[in-house]
């Protein structure tokens, strides 16, 4: 059985606007599983529900064994870390963090043991002293984490918590919670919409879309392996192409041009995509996997170009390198290769 699970979770604001709806996740021990999706998914709803914030219309939480669907927050001993860091401005860095273990009543030299303990491991032993506003925006999302983390909770709740940060400490930001999170071995939820930062860190990623998880998997399988047209889409696939079975993991289009994929499909509906990095151009002799079209719109990218070529079958964005420059109006033969060519779910 999963560390974390939610089953058949719904939520719903009012009865015309469902926001969650049977929404089924489980998290194994020690994971860090990331929530990815456009605004409006309800992504943090579902981190919402799991805090206690929310109380859903149906469905269970279990966390250990143990159904948590209507425990109340302060007895969840999960860890919190918001977008705003929601520090106490009045209270040093020590004192901010010590204040859940205060909360708990707890031993002066336990206190002082375990908040040295949480802020060497994030860095911060030298500012011990100094207070919210003297500190950089890095600096105060490290001290929101060691203060989440100083309680030993049994689940690590991350609501957005880089967005606030300028590019650069973002990236910096993101490893070291990956390397506090691997290093304490501690579950953790993180909701974001930025697909980079996701990818980067999670164990597994579920990709939301209108209140239901539309793909969970590894981020390099999602990468490689999208399951629906959405999922497609909002990692960065471009070119959708309606085919038609034609064959043993052969597919038609609507050109006519024969499609051979790595994949087969059942009866579901269908389209096939792929990415305008793996498309290239065919060789002398090439059949299969080959459209012919107009080059329309150029787009420098810096080391390569893209360009939308025309085709019967529809536009495709196509990136380049910067070797051979195409121009509007030229015919060039288009190669698909069987192995980037995927199938997804309409």
């Amino acid at each position: 059985m999963a560390f974390m699970t939610l089953k058949q979770i719904d939520v719903s604001y009012d009865k015309k606007k469902p926001i969650l709806k049977g929404l089924d996740l489980e998290v194994e021990k020690g994971e860090l599983v990331s929530l990815l999706g456009p605004s409006g998914c309800g992504k943090t709803t579902t981190l919402r529900v799991v805090a206690g914030f929310i109380e859903p219309k149906g469905g269970i939480f279990t966390l250990d064994g143990t159904e948590m669907t209507k425990v109340p927050v302060h007895k969840r001993n999960f860890g919190l870390v918001f977008q705003s860091y929601a520090l106490f401005p009045h209270l040093s860095v020590y004192d901010n963090v010590a204040f859940g273990l205060r909360t708990r009543k707890m031993e002066k030299s336990t206190i002082d043991q375990k908040v040295a303990e949480i802020l060497k491991v994030c860095g911060l032993t030298e500012l011990s002293g100094r207070f919210p506003k003297e500190m950089s925006g890095g600096q105060r999302q490290r001290v929101a984490l060691a203060r989440a983390l100083v309680i030993e909770p049994k689940l690590l709740l991350l609501d957005e918590p880089l967005s606030n940060l300028d590019a650069k400490l973002r990236v910096s930001m993101r490893v070291e919670i990956k390397r506090l999170q691997k290093q304490l071995g501690i579950t953790t939820l993180f909701v974001t919409h930025d697909q980079e930062e996701c990818f980067s860190i999670s164990d597994k990623v579920a990709i939301m879309n209108q209140g239901v998880i539309e793909q969970y998997d590894s981020p390099e399988h999602i990468y490689q392996r999208p399951a629906t047209e959405f999922v497609a889409r909002f990692i960065g696939f471009e070119n959708f192409l309606e085919l038609k079975p034609a064959g043993e993991k052969t597919y038609q289009a609507a050109d006519g041009s024969r499609f051979l994929v790595q994949m087969e499909w059942g009866n579901e509906p269908f389209k096939g995509t792929i990415r305008p990095d793996d498309i290239c151009l065919a060789g002398e002799g090439q059949e299969d996997n080959v459209m012919e079209g107009t080059v329309g719109v150029r787009t420098f990218l810096g080391k390569s170009y893209q360009y939308e070529v025309n085709t019967a079958a529809g536009t495709l964005k196509v990136n380049m390198g910067t070797e051979t420059i195409f121009q509007e109006g030229e015919r060039i033969r288009l190669y698909l290769p069987e192995d980037k060519l995927i199938l997804v779910k309409k």
